[in-house]
Formats: C-alpha cells, structure tokens, sequence
C-alpha cells in the first residue's frame, strides 16, 4: 500500500476512536505537515465520510456523532478471495483503476479484518511469487467502464468519444452488446451508429461515455467474447502473416484470438493467418507448433525466422 494511502485510513482509524483531534496532534502521529492532514480529511470527505472542521481554540477535526465504519465480517477463504482477486486483477492488467486505489482498496480490507487472519494474509503476500511479470496494460477509467456496464445491463445506447490507434478521436452511438476482457485489456462490443457494423472499441481508448435515451435487443446467440476476439483477429495490423502448416486444424495450439486456421488446396497442410505490428516474436510461436511449415506472407519473415534459427543455434553452442 503506499503510504499516502495507509495514512489517510490511519487518520480515519483515529477519528473513528471519537473526540476531537487538533491538526497539529494529527500531523505529529501521521507524520505529515498540518496542510497534508487538511488534503487527507479532504480524501475523506471524498469517499463521502463525514468528517467535521471544528473551528475555535480547542478545534481541530471530528467524525460527525453516530457514524461508524461498517464492520466486515469475512471468513477466511472470502478474505483470500477478495485480495487475491485484487492482486490477480492488477497484474493481470485488468483493473480499471489506478494502482493506487487498488492497494487502497486492498488495504480497507485488511484494516478490518480480525488481526491473526491479517496478519496471515500479509504473511502471504509478503513470501509469494509469481512466474510471470505484472503486465502493464492501459488502464480503462472506472467510470467509463461502469457506465457502460449499466448501459449494456440496461439494454440502452451510449454515446461515446473514442480515439483509435493513430489518435484520430470520433462520436459515435454504439448499442454496447457486452464488455469482454481479453489479454490485459477491456472491450465493449456492438453495433456502431459509424459504420452500421457490429464494432469492438477499447475502454481505454474511450474518454467520455453516456446513457442515452431509447433500447435495443440483443440476439439471444450472440457472444461477446466470441465478438471481441474475431474483430480483434480481423483488425488491420502491419504485417499480414500466411503461414502453411503440415497438420490439422486440431494440431494448432495457439491461444484463442490470436490466428484463424483454414483448410488450404492440399488436405495434408492448413493456412494459419494473423496480424502482427512487429515480427520478431513470430519465430517462438512457430517453433512452438513442431510441425513443417512453409512461410507465404510477408517475404521478410523468412529471414527473421532464420536469423532467429541462427541465434538459438549458437546458444546451443555457448559454454
């Protein structure tokens, strides 16, 4: 948690012990200067906590009479559950939030929590390890995801201002079919008042969002996951990748979203097309299918693939 975070909930922990507390006794045991515990009652009163300015010389600062923080009471497993699932979410680059907010959020939960459970819980999150990075994916803002929940829940369209991948920013009304997560980032799809054509858009390519007016029906078959991951298969990229594969379409193991399979004119080999802005992680994904394969399209793979060939090789032969 950072600690501007863990000293505003340390200012709401000492409020909630009743009485009225100056600044300056507040600075001493945060550690901070008067104005910085102003900023943090400020923070407070943001999260719609009612805090009082007492003025006068015995003033200071106060929780309005009878409000309490409600008491959360988890079970062990729930209590895993939820910070796991904070953890899991940011690394996953699946927060719609700032980092911040999800420690923040994270560290609320542990500060009511039973002290032997919390501490078990920082226990283990202090020892555990992942084998993969954190990905550091664009973050969708909170509110934009939200409102775009409510309209899809709602079955209402939403006007949005949206920015595609060279910046150029357009309104539009989508009819929001579904929101799907997918590699680190979040998508809404459905029909664009743009293009009249079923459109998937980045949330966080999205900078201003709202409920309009009106209704729409959704195809009882319709699947926005499914949505999502052939629009992003069939988006424009740079380099257009035709690789012939000795095998079936069974025998391709690639993750789902990334290539379309075909039949190709000889029933022994089928056509793995994909997009790609860079080639050079392409040699590993071939590598990867050990099965014979044949490069169609782009011309400039076939050296990348060797040059890559030649590198593992003389790994092999390093000490």
């Amino acid at each position: 948690m950072t600690r501007p975070a863990a000293r505003v909930l340390a200012l709401l922990e000492i409020l909630q012990n009743g009485g009225t507390h100056t600044a300056p006794a507040l600075a001493g045991r945060l550690g901070v200067d008067e104005r910085t515990v102003r900023r943090y009652a400020e923070h407070l009163l943001d999260l719609e906590i009612p805090v009082e300015s007492v003025r006068g010389r015995y003033g200071g600062y106060r929780l309005a009479p009878g409000f309490r923080m409600p008491p959360l009471m988890l079970t062990d497993e729930e209590a895993l559950a939820v910070l796991l699932g904070l953890v899991a979410a940011r690394r996953a680059g699946l927060m719609a939030m700032s980092d911040d907010a999800t420690e923040s959020a994270a560290a609320k939960v542990r500060r009511v929590l039973p002290k032997t459970l919390a501490a078990r819980l920082d226990a283990l999150f202090a020892t555990a390890g992942f084998t993969t990075a954190a990905r550091e994916a664009p973050t969708a803002e909170a509110s934009v995801m939200l409102l775009l929940a409510e309209a899809t829940r709602q079955r209402r369209p939403a006007l949005i201002d949206y920015s595609d991948r060279s910046g150029r920013r357009s309104r539009r009304t989508l009819h929001p079919y579904g929101l799907v997560a997918h590699s680190g980032r979040w998508y809404v799809t459905g029909p664009d008042s743009a293009s009249g054509q079923m459109r998937t858009f980045r949330l966080d390519r999205i900078g201003y969002a709202e409920i309009l007016h009106g209704g729409f029906t959704v195809p009882d078959d319709f699947d926005p996951s499914g949505a999502v991951l052939s629009s992003l298969a069939g988006a424009p990229w740079r380099h257009e990748v035709v690789v012939a594969v000795q095998g079936t379409a069974e025998q391709i193991r690639l993750p789902r979203g990334l290539a379309t399979v075909e039949p190709d004119a000889d029933p022994e080999w089928v056509v793995v097309k994909l997009r790609a802005e860079r080639l050079d992680w392409i040699p590993a994904l071939l590598a990867g299918l050990d099965l014979p394969f044949t490069i169609r399209q782009p011309p400039e793979l076939r050296a990348v693939v060797r040059e890559w060939a030649q590198q593992i090789a003389a790994y092999v032969e390093t000490r």
